[in-house]
C-alpha cells in the first residue's frame, strides 16, 4: 500500500510502498477514507516526541471502512464505517476499567507509537475497545477530526471543564481544536471570546459564533473587559507559554483554565502566578484527547445538528498533497480550520 513516510526528522516525506498490514488478534484494518493534518503530526515530525521510531508514517485522525478483522473481535466486521480515538487504550488497566481510556496507562497512538493514518490502511489494535461505529450521516472527512482536535474539544469542555449554558468562554487559537472549541462552546449555550495573531482565523470563528481579541499583550485585559471581569472558562487551544499564560490571566475568580495545545521544547514552563491561583480559587486543568465512551453522546448531537464538526474544516487536500501539507506547518497557517486529507 501507499503511505507517507520520513526518515529522519525534519526531512521532507515521501510517499512510498509498504507491505500492507494484517489484523492483529484483537484488532482489525480499517481503510482510510480521511485522515486530518494536526498540529501534533507536525510536532512528531520536527522530532519533539521521543516515542518516535524512524523511519516514520505521521497521521492520528481518521475515518474509514474496515477491511480485516481479527478473529478476536466481536463487535465489527467487514464493511463497518468508523473512526477511533488518536489514544488505542488497552481495555485492562485502572484507567479504563474507569472509563478513562484517554489515559490508558498501556496506550499506544497511531502517528506516534505506531504506523500512522497517512497511509491507505491503519491498523486498530484492541479494537473492541477502541473502534467507533459511524453513524450513516456522518461523512468521512467531517469524523476524521473526531478522534483528535473536534472530540478533544469536547471532552475539554464537557469532561474537564464542566461548562455550563451562560458562562463566558475564551479560547486561545483559531486552528482546527480551537475552532472546534468555539463550535463545542456556543453549542453549550456559552459565550464565545476569540483570541488569534491571525485575521482569517479571527474572521472564521466570528462567523461561528465567537467575539474576537487580536493576540497581544493586552489580550487578557481585553477579554475581562469584554466579559465583564473574566472569563468563567479559559482554553489554551494553542500551546505556547504565551497564550497559556494569558488564557489564566483572563479568568474571572473561581474560573478554570484547560490546557489543550502541547507545550513542548523551550515553552514547556510557562509562569503561571500561583498566588492568584490560590487567592481566587482557580482550576488549572489538562485535557488528553477523548475517552471513548464519550463518543455517543457526541455523535449524537453532530448526527441532530447540535454539533457541526464539518465547520471546524478549512481545507481538502489529496493523499498526494499530504507530504507538504506536513512540511507547510513549518510556516504561518495559510488557511483558517482544520486541513483534512480525502485518501
Amino acid at each position: 500500500m501507499r503511505a507517507v513516510q520520513y526518515a529522519e526528522f525534519e526531512s521532507v516525506p515521501s510517499i512510498v510502498e509498504v507491505p500492507d498490514p494484517a489484523a492483529p488478534a484483537d484488532g482489525v484494518v480499517v481503510r482510510v477514507a480521511a485522515t486530518g493534518v494536526c498540529r501534533s503530526d507536525w510536532h512528531a515530525w520536527k522530532g519533539h516526541d521521543d516515542s518516535v521510531r524512524l523511519p516514520h508514517v505521521p497521521g492520528h485522525e481518521f475515518a474509514g471502512v474496515v477491511t480485516a478483522v481479527g478473529p478476536e473481535v466481536t463487535r465489527h466486521a467487514v464493511g463497518d464505517r468508523v473512526t477511533a480515538p488518536f489514544v488505542f487504550a488497552c481495555g485492562s488497566c485502572a484507567e479504563c476499567l474507569d472509563g478513562a481510556t484517554q489515559v490508558c496507562t498501556r496506550q499506544e497512538q497511531p502517528g506516534f507509537t505506531l504506523p500512522g493514518s497517512y497511509a491507505e490502511s491503519v491498523v486498530v489494535p484492541h479494537a473492541d475497545v477502541n473502534l467507533v461505529a459511524l453513524p450513516d450521516a456522518v461523512g468521512f472527512a467531517e469524523a476524521a477530526g473526531l478522534g483528535c482536535r473536534f472530540g478533544t474539544a469536547y471532552h475539554a469542555l464537557h469532561a474537564r471543564a464542566r461548562v455550563a449554558a451562560g458562562e463566558w468562554v475564551v479560547v486561545f487559537g483559531c486552528g482546527g481544536v480551537g475552532l472546534s472549541t468555539v463550535i463545542v462552546a456556543v453549542a453549550a449555550g456559552a459565550r464565545v471570546v476569540a483570541v488569534d495573531v491571525s485575521a482569517g482565523a479571527l474572521d472564521r470563528a466570528a462567523a461561528l459564533g465567537a467575539a474576537t481579541v487580536t493576540m497581544g499583550d493586552d489580550a487578557a485585559a481585553a477579554v475581562r473587559t469584554i466579559t465583564g471581569g473574566g472569563a468563567h472558562v479559559s482554553v489554551d487551544a494553542f500551546g505556547s507559554r504565551a497564550t497559556s499564560v494569558a488564557a489564566v490571566a483572563s479568568l474571572c475568580p473561581r474560573g478554570r483554565h484547560v490546557q489543550v495545545g502541547l507545550l513542548l521544547d523551550d515553552e514547556a514552563q510557562p509562569a503561571i502566578p500561583m498566588g492568584r491561583v490560590i487567592a481566587e480559587e482557580l482550576e488549572l486543568l489538562g485535557s488528553h484527547g477523548i475517552a471513548v465512551g464519550e463518543y455517543a453522546a457526541m455523535l449524537e448531537d453532530v448526527v441532530a445538528g447540535r454539533l457541526r464538526p464539518a465547520d471546524s474544516i478549512g481545507r481538502s487536500i489529496t493523499f498526494d498533497e499530504l507530504p507538504d501539507a506536513l512540511v507547510a506547518m513549518d510556516g504561518p497557517a495559510t488557511s483558517a480550520g482544520m486541513t483534512v486529507a480525502v485518501v
